[in-house]
């Protein structure tokens, strides 16, 4: 890519748009390399082969059919991961359902809004997780399952919901245990699922996720076979991954980083899917890696920190490691460095995006040099277009912050039947605007330098929290860190910094701002520093900056300042 002067790239790419479902892609897949190894679910002890994950597969879609499901209906999954995920995302996918993909996280408040908005008509579901009862607040949502013939629910707070299927041996009032799912199917919807494959268009929505956002109900993105199918692919081609790679997934699955970068890009390129546990577990991942020698590693930045930081990291050989994908929240510059040489990382690339844009639209070459790789999110992904506008939505010149907004096929199909909040992000020429703030730089490269709500003007200064961030990580004795907002009276915003410190290290409030002067300007220098043990996140790692606010605001009394 030749240098920009203005704030607007494109992708170009030898390699066309694949024009395939999510079915198709698997299918070719299993028949290509059918005595590949396709998935291992560690904690769980199964291992399949591509031939065998399509039998589990093409039998559970059978079932889901003959339970009176049809093409297009909406089912769906609340659940940890695990092997019966996978089998239930590419079933769904080869009858032509819509996974619906429920936070692990959410409460029953959540679970009905989602179910019901939506239209879910089947619900696969663990029985439990952790604190999370499941199948008991499937249940107190709908009573009548306990007077029902399994796949004939009607209950009043679940109107559309018919089925209710739960992972295990244990067989619940009402629902029908996973196991039960594939016997039902029979010739009928074995022909059904053959004739699918050949008709079901790549343009049909596949899969909807839903948003968490901070504020208002949650949005459900509706992404297409082709947004998915050609993201998976085109991120893992940039990673160089092949079959016979092993790509080791401690991200929830029902995010895009798992279930698109993780188990549809597995299929893309014929490589092997590693689950190390239900959830994240730094210990189980290290474990995970050394035992199945896995060659590429995901996560999000507080998942490699607390690998990093593991105390027993020494003792595990993680020489099989050769690559793999740091992302879903900023990247500090020391952890991405540290990922490098302490993990044999030495190809890591970090990748930027969002569920709405399927989700990656910017990511690192393995060769790209050393403050590329570690100070951007890379370069424009094939067949993407982006641009950086300021507030009267014109593009600024190269090196100029403003909102990022991306264009092409990874491009969602809109928020689930809710047209006003999908035209507040897509416009009429559509561009997503994602609400990030971020530069591009002369060579193409995109730095994101913090959201739009999460920008501090403290005496009409515009503070970037990202770059304070990044100062602060390089000090040696914090770990992590989040910088954010609260109000003032005098200056209407000041800098507070939660920090949790380095195994072993001892420090205050005034050190760290000792360490700040003259290397950060004075207005950038923290008034409130926290020393915390962790942070409020999302399922999917992001922190919750929101929260950290509301507890400062409270902790300290400040009262909100009124603005015009």
């Amino acid at each position: 890519m030749g240098r920009i002067t203005t704030s607007y790239v494109s992708g170009a790419s030898e390699h066309p748009l694949i024009g395939a479902t999510v079915g198709q892609l698997f299918a070719r897949q299993a028949e290509a390399t059918p005595d590949l190894e396709a998935l291992v679910s560690a904690h769980q002890g199964v291992r399949y082969s591509y031939r065998e994950l399509a039998e589990q597969v093409d039998a559970f879609a059978a079932g889901l059919l003959a339970t009176g499901l049809e093409p297009g209906d909406r089912v769906g999954i609340w659940s940890p991961n695990n092997a019966e995920w996978v089998i239930t995302q590419f079933a769904t996918a080869r009858a032509g359902l819509i996974l619906v993909t429920v936070n692990p996280a959410y409460r029953l408040s959540e679970l009905e809004y989602v179910l019901n908005k939506v239209g879910c008509k089947a619900l696969v579901l663990a029985p439990n997780f952790k604190t999370s009862d499941y199948a008991g607040m499937v249940r107190e949502l709908a009573p009548e399952l306990a007077d029902c013939t399994p796949g004939a629910l009607q209950a009043k707070r679940l109107p559309q919901l018919r089925s209710a299927i739960v992972m295990g041996d244990d067989a619940l009032p009402g629902m029908y245990r996973f196991a039960d799912i594939p016997p039902l199917g029979g010739p009928a919807q074995r022909k059904q699922i053959a004739e699918l494959h050949d008709t079901l268009q790549f343009d049909a929505p596949i899969n909807i996720q839903f948003t968490s956002g901070t504020t208002g109900l949650p949005k459900g993105a509706t992404l297409t076979h082709h947004n998915i199918v050609n993201n998976a692919f085109f991120v893992c081609d940039r990673l160089g991954a092949t079959a016979g790679d092993r790509i080791c997934i401690p991200v929830p699955l029902y995010h895009c980083f798992g279930m698109v970068l993780g188990t549809l890009g597995c299929v893309a390129k014929g490589a092997t899917m590693v689950l190390p546990g239900e959830a994240f577990d730094p210990g189980a991942v290290l474990e995970t890696v050394q035992q199945e020698r896995c060659t590429i590693l995901y996560g999000v930045p507080t998942m490699f920190i607390a690998e990093l930081g593991h105390p027993e990291f020494a003792r595990f050989d993680l020489s099989s490691l050769r690559t793999g994908i740091m992302a879903g929240a900023p990247c500090p510059v020391e952890v991405m460095k540290k990922v490098r040489s302490d993990m044999h990382m030495e190809d890591v690339t970090i990748a930027y995006g969002m569920t709405d844009t399927s989700p990656v639209s910017f990511q690192g070459f393995t060769d790209d040099p050393l403050e590329k790789r570690v100070g951007t999110v890379g370069a424009v992904m094939p067949h993407v277009e982006a641009k950086i506008v300021d507030e009267q939505n014109r593009i600024v010149p190269a090196g100029t912050p403003g909102e990022f907004c991306a264009r092409g096929y990874c491009v969602m199909q809109g928020y689930w039947d809710d047209p006003d909040r999908t035209a507040e992000c897509i416009d009429d020429h559509g561009w997503m605007h994602s609400g990030d703030i971020a530069v591009l730089d002369e060579d193409g490269y995109c730095n994101i330098v913090g959201r739009i709500k999460d920008m501090v003007i403290r005496g009409g200064e515009n503070i970037y929290p990202r770059e304070v961030e990044e100062f602060l990580h390089g000090l040696d004795v914090v770990a992590d860190v989040q910088v954010f907002g609260v109000p003032d009276e005098k200056f209407g915003e000041e800098l507070c910094a939660w920090i949790k410190l380095a195994e072993g290290a001892t420090s205050s409030a005034d050190d760290i701002r000792d360490q700040c002067q003259g290397q950060i300007a004075h207005y950038k220098i923290p008034r409130y520093i926290e020393f915390v043990d962790d942070f409020p996140m999302t399922v999917s790692g992001k922190a919750q900056k929101f929260l950290m606010r509301e507890a400062m605001v409270q902790r300290l009394q400040l009262a909100e300042v009124k603005t015009a």
